[in-house]
């Protein structure tokens, strides 16, 4: 019998359009689908409004705020653990981003993560793979978006190898047909430049796979041209997308454009989006490709609903990283374990803080990273692999967070004064740098019960008089912390009971 499961949702803030979908969670005999009963659309081409110097234009960033306020309204009465909103090139590279971003989550009402590039193409992936029957062997899909293509070969649910690149089709459309003509040169030059690109990923995206499908706004606006013209039966051909060619040269121009099936908001963008799969057809050499619905907004889905069931790919990654970069496992979850019993005492008292528990977890199982580059500075290098690594699942917003958590964790704290503010920017990364002070040894030894009460501006540390006697280093170092903490505004008093 199937259970009825609240709603969930997806923002997907594309570099060409703004989409939203709504869909209810149906549960039968252990399995979920997903069942779309919503969507909104809106041809925002945000990445039509970055100048010459990655800047987002107030006209394009308008027109953002005001598709993301509609859509808003759609969402009113969503929690936020119902809604996965992300941001993708265009804000990747704009250089006002995060100011765009503040004024955006003001208008939807909900958090948006900036996602990287290779995280873009798992979630794809994830949607797409969602949508196609099962046991077709591997695949080769690609997404061309308004900034980046995505390419991505996988087999059933599980994607094997993801790339990303900075060509896309408003990105290409402006650079190559801004006034709207069409010309043998310029479009030659578009797919040169395209396939130059793509060359780079030749070896790695050629190998394997048994047909090639196509996701998102172009791949499905071509296909479209393609079948309404009779140029192929289904999906996207090299000679359907030949004789989209040889018209748009012909007649010249945007407006002179007659082909059937090509929607006039489209327009814009064909000729950038239609360079772009040429060059990737001849290099990876494609001669047919199926279309598909399921892209990112799908596959925000489903990763949302697999964070609801345990099933989250974030942790898969932390244990691959542990793995990749040799982190003492026993070590690091005892970190962790220490870390997370200090954080629950303070989340007894300050309940907003549980939402990090997680976050926290995955810091300290992660904060030795660095080792593998050196031991001199080695926060430092977990903080930079941290921040800029591909860690599929992870958020840009997320990695910065571990990064910024793992490299307070040691030396001085002058380089996290920001933390300085509210509990909630500072106890976590407290904690995690108090277990690893007290964890210094590495011995496997039981360690005393470690009462923390939670000040305005600080913590109490409580621990035994005994075995702060026989801890000289471990007390020594709790004294220094005392000075380095006051050095960021923070307050930490030690106390040693008799029991």
């Amino acid at each position: 019998m199937a259970t009825k499961h609240p709603l969930i949702a997806s923002v997907d803030m594309g570099s060409t359009s703004f989409r939203m979908i709504v869909a209810r969670v149906e549960e039968l005999d252990g399995r979920s689908q997903i069942y779309i009963i919503d969507s909104l659309r809106e041809p925002v081409r945000l990445g039509a409004g970055l100048d010459s110097n990655k800047m987002l234009d107030e006209a394009s960033q308008q027109r953002g705020i005001s598709a993301l306020q509609r859509f808003g309204e759609r969402l009113r009465s969503f929690d936020a653990a119902q809604v996965r909103a992300v941001a993708t090139n265009a804000v990747r590279v704009a250089r006002n981003g995060a100011e765009f971003i503040a004024k955006a989550e003001a208008a939807l009402g909900f958090p948006i993560d900036v996602i990287s590039g290779v995280e873009e193409a798992r979630l794809v992936y994830c949607g797409v793979a969602h949508q196609l029957p099962l046991n077709q062997g591997k695949r080769l899909v690609v997404d061309i978006g308004g900034g980046s293509t995505e390419f991505i070969i996988g087999e059933d649910y599980n994607a094997h190898a993801m790339e990303s690149l900075y060509i896309g089709c408003v990105s290409t459309a402006q650079a190559y047909f801004a006034d709207g003509s069409i010309t043998a040169k310029a479009m030659r030059s578009a797919i040169l430049s395209a396939r130059k690109e793509v060359a780079v990923l030749r070896r790695d995206m050629t190998q394997g796979w048994t047909h090639a499908v196509g996701s998102s706004g172009t791949a499905r606006a071509l296909a479209e041209i393609c079948v309404s013209n009779g140029f192929t039966e289904h999906g996207i051909s090299a000679d359907g997308l030949e004789k989209i060619r040889a018209h748009a040269v012909e007649v010249g121009h945007l407006d002179a454009i007659t082909l059937q099936g090509l929607k006039n908001d489209r327009l814009p963008m064909m000729p950038g989006g239609l360079a772009v799969m040429i060059a990737v057809f001849e290099e990876l050499g494609i001669t047919q490709m199926e279309v598909t619905d399921g892209a990112l907004r799908q596959g925000l889905l489903y990763d949302l609903l697999g964070r609801e069931h345990e099933d989250d790919m974030r942790e898969v990654t932390v244990a691959q990283f542990i793995k990749r970069y040799n982190i003492d496992p026993v070590h690091a979850q005892r970190v962790r374990e220490l870390t997370e019993g200090l954080f629950k005492q303070l989340v007894k008292q300050l309940p907003v803080l549980k939402e990090q528990t997680t976050h926290l977890g995955w810091a300290a199982n992660l904060h030795e990273i660095g080792l593998s580059i050196g031991h001199n500075g080695h926060h430092k290098h977990a903080a930079y692999i941290l921040a800029n690594a591909d860690m599929p699942g992870f958020s840009k917003r997320e990695q910065q967070q571990l990064a910024t958590w793992v490299l307070a964790h040691n030396g001085k704290l002058g380089k996290v004064e920001n933390l300085a503010d509210t509990p909630v920017h500072w106890a976590a990364p407290m904690c995690l740098r108090l277990a690893t002070l007290l964890l210094r040894r590495r011995d496997i030894e039981a360690l005393p019960a470690a009462r923390l009460t939670l000040q305005d501006k600080g913590l109490v540390l409580n621990l035994p008089q005994s075995y702060l006697k026989t801890h000289p280093l471990t007390q020594y170092g709790l004294e220094t912390e005392v000075d380095q903490w006051a050095r960021i505004g923070l307050d930490l008093q030690l106390q040693a009971r008799r029991s």
